[in-house]
C-alpha cells in the first residue's frame, strides 16, 4: 500500500505554509517565536477555578450537541449586553473552536462549484475549508495604501450566478485591519441585493484599535452567520472553544453534520466559557491592553530598520511588516531571518499571493522578546 491509494486530491497536496511554521515554531529550539497567533498570557485564574469546581461537581459527561444551555445563554445574554443584538437558542451552537464552526457552515452552505468570495490577504484556513466543501474560492485583493480596508466595488465585481456567500474578518488577521462602519454598511447591502450570505469572522472583536467593532449581525442579520469564541479576548486558546450564531435553519443542518464530527464541544471549556463571558467587563481589557502595548512597540521598532515598514496597526494582535525594501520574497525573507538570527515570522504569502511583499508578527511574546528579537533584527543587512 502506499499514498496512491488516498484521495486523489491529497496525493500531491499543495503546500500549506501556516502548518509548515507551525510545525516549526514547535520542534525547533532556542527561537524567538513571533509567528503562530497562541498568547502566550495563562488563562485568568478565576476562569480556570470556576471550570474545575464545576468538573469537581460532576461536569465531565457529553452536553447537549449544540452545547449545554448554560452556555448558549451565555453568550446570548453577551450579545444582548455587549451589542443589544437578540439571539434564540436554537441560533447557537458551540464548536471546538472558530475553525470548526467555519467548517461546519461550509458543510452547510456549499454546492460542488459554489463560489465564496475571500478578501485577501486571508487567513489561510478559510481558503482550504471552501476547497475541501467542494466549493470555489474567489479572492479580491485589498492593499496596504488603502488601510487594506475591502473595496466594495471590487466585491461587486467578483460576485458571479455561482457566488454562495462573502467571509469577512474584521479586526483582520493577517493585515490588522478593522474595516470601518461605512465598509460594512456597503458589504451588507451588496449582500442583502444579491441574496448572499456574509460569514463573519469576528474572533478579534475585541482587539479594535482605531475603529469602533461592529458586528455584521447589527448591519444584515436575516443574511449574517457569526462566527467567535473565547480563545483570544480571554487568552483561552487552548480550552478549543468556539460558536457560531445563525439562522435556525443553518445551525440545524449544522447540528445533523456534526454529530458525525465532533458531537459536542468539550464540557470542561464550556463550564469555564460561561464564567469568561459573564466576566468579560473585568476580564477582557487586560488582555486587550497587553497586544496593544506591545504593537505600539512594534510599530516604533520597525521604524527605525531601514528594509521594514509597517503602517499604524488598527487591530488584531498582528503586525503585517512590508520586507520589499529586503528585496526578497517572504519565505526566502523568512528562512533567511531564521537562519541568522533565531527569531521566526510567518511568511506573507501564506495568506494569498499578495502578502508575498509582507510577514506577519504576531505579538504573542512578552516585551523583553520582542525587544531582543528586534536588537538581532536590527544587525541583518539585505
Amino acid at each position: 500500500m502506499n499514498k496512491s491509494n488516498i484521495a486523489h486530491r491529497f496525493q500531491q497536496p499543495a503546500e500549506n505554509l501556516l502548518m509548515k511554521i507551525a510545525i516549526l515554531a514547535k520542534e525547533k529550539e532556542d527561537i524567538i517565536d513571533l509567528s503562530i497567533g497562541d498568547p502566550d498570557l495563562v488563562t485568568n485564574s478565576a476562569i480556570i477555578e470556576a471550570a474545575y469546581a464545576d468538573v469537581k461537581q460532576g461536569a465531565t459527561n457529553y452536553t447537549a450537541p449544540a452545547g449545554s444551555k448554560d452556555f448558549l445563554q451565555a453568550v446570548i445574554d453577551f450579545y444582548q449586553k455587549k451589542y443589544e443584538l437578540t439571539f434564540q437558542q436554537e441560533q447557537v451552537r458551540a464548536t471546538v473552536g472558530a475553525l470548526h464552526a467555519m467548517y461546519l457552515v461550509m458543510q452547510v452552505l456549499l454546492d460542488p462549484g459554489d463560489e465564496v468570495i475571500i478578501h485577501e490577504p486571508y487567513f489561510s484556513p478559510y481558503r482550504e475549508q471552501v476547497v475541501l466543501s467542494g466549493g470555489t474560492p474567489i479572492t479580491v485583493p485589498t492593499y496596504e495604501k488603502n488601510g487594506f480596508q475591502l473595496d466594495v466595488e471590487d466585491l461587486k465585481k467578483a460576485i458571479t450566478k455561482r457566488t454562495k456567500a462573502i467571509i469577512i474578518n474584521s479586526p483582520n488577521n493577517p493585515t490588522g485591519a478593522v474595516f470601518s462602519e461605512e465598509t460594512l454598511k456597503q458589504i451588507a447591502k451588496v449582500a442583502i441585493e444579491n441574496e448572499l450570505f456574509i460569514i463573519s469572522d469576528e474572533i478579534y472583536e475585541d482587539f479594535a484599535f482605531t475603529e469602533k467593532f461592529v458586528p455584521m449581525a447589527r448591519l444584515a442579520p436575516e443574511n449574517t452567520i457569526t462566527i467567535s469564541g473565547v480563545s483570544k479576548g480571554f487568552a483561552m486558546t487552548g480550552w478549543r472553544l468556539g460558536y457560531l450564531i445563525a439562522p435556525a435553519y443553518i445551525n440545524q443542518i449544522a447540528g445533523m453534520i456534526n454529530e458525525s464530527i465532533t458531537y459536542s464541544a468539550p464540557t470542561a471549556s464550556q463550564r469555564a466559557g460561561i464564567y469568561a463571558l459573564m466576566h468579560y467587563e473585568e476580564l477582557v481589557p487586560p488582555t486587550v491592553a497587553v497586544f496593544k502595548e506591545r504593537l505600539e512597540y512594534i510599530e516604533q521598532r520597525v521604524a527605525e530598520i531601514s528594509y521594514l515598514s509597517l503602517q499604524p496597526v488598527a487591530g488584531s494582535m498582528y503586525a503585517f511588516i512590508n520586507i520589499s525594501k529586503s528585496g526578497l520574497d517572504s519565505v526566502t525573507f523568512v528562512e533567511k531571518v531564521l537562519e541568522q538570527s533565531g527569531v521566526l515570522f510567518v511568511p506573507g504569502k501564506a495568506f494569498g499571493a499578495t502578502g508575498d511583499d509582507y510577514i506577519r508578527l504576531a505579538a504573542t511574546q512578552p516585551l523583553e522578546l520582542l525587544a531582543e528579537a528586534f536588537d538581532r533584527l536590527e544587525s541583518l543587512t539585505f
